[in-house]
């Protein structure tokens, strides 16, 4: 499979430009209050050489927005499309109805709430789905029953989180497989820190599906993101390039970098 350059984060980005994220709307909070700024982060990662853009749709839930949640889901895709070049690809957010990195919150049945969101995100035309950053893999894999069930292609994306401590490489293994036997097309691992991510990758390897990474930038001392290190980009390009050898075949980049990185693994991957 060709490589697909998946864009990176928003919420760092809607940071870095001075917006704040607050609970619960998180990078949400812009569909409200600064549109026109989700609009600039889609087109900069588009600059940088992605081609399949995530909406912004991690927190559009009525835990978030109660009477206008399916409003701002469709706003996300729409601002995705409208910044984008025609032939690249939406892929809708879905995300852990609770905190991504407390799996101990995740609720029972969360399978009818992923599906209400799934099918508006389709409504709204998004090209696929990506159930992304699943720290829990039985919520995981409710959101891709949930996805699947819409007829769309779908993803999933595990994480670990960022110590790496929340999910083993083996869990990782185990939800990896039973989210293929459920209809999932491709899936990925993201969220953990760069340098630790290859040995969550490895398990994808034999899946028989395409696979892949969007690795955060982890702790500062790293110098790969959450600074203008100009290096750090160039270090997320090098460890990119090891998944890339394993046979990854999608990859981008999540919370603490930027167009920068995307740019980078342009610039070595393609």
């Amino acid at each position: 499979m060709d490589l697909v350059l998946l864009d990176g984060p928003m919420g760092t980005q809607l940071i870095e430009r001075g917006y704040p994220v607050p609970v619960p709307h998180w990078s949400a909070w812009a569909l409200v209050h600064a549109p026109q700024a989700v609009g600039e982060v889609h087109r900069e990662y588009a600059e940088a050489g992605a081609t399949l853009h995530t909406s912004n749709t991690f927190r559009t839930r009525p835990a978030a927005f109660p009477d206008t949640w399916a409003q701002r889901a469709q706003q996300a895709v729409a601002l995705a499309r409208d910044h984008v070049p025609t032939g690249h690809r939406i892929a809708g957010s879905i995300a852990p109805l609770e905190d991504c990195y407390s799996p101990h919150l995740s609720p029972e049945n969360p399978g009818p709430r992923h599906a209400a969101l799934a099918r508006v995100l389709v409504d709204a035309g998004a090209d696929l789905l990506l159930c992304e950053t699943f720290p829990h893999i039985d919520e995981g894999l409710a959101a891709v029953e949930a996805a699947v069930a819409t007829g769309a292609e779908t993803w999933v994306a595990f994480t670990a989180g960022p110590l790496a401590d929340l999910l083993t490489p083996d869990e990782i293994a185990i939800g990896a497989r039973a989210a293929v036997e459920r209809g999932a097309a491709a899936v990925l691992v993201n969220c953990i820190p760069a340098k630790l991510t290859a040995a969550f990758l490895r398990p994808l390897v034999d899946l028989g599906v395409p696979f892949g990474a969007y690795a955060n930038a982890g702790h500062t001392d790293d110098g790969i993101g959450w600074s203008p290190d100009r290096d750090g980009p160039k270090r997320y390009a090098d460890l990119a390039d090891t998944w890339r050898q394993m046979g990854a075949s999608i990859i981008g980049s999540c919370c603490g970098t930027g167009p920068a990185h995307i740019a980078a693994l342009y610039a070595r991957l393609e």
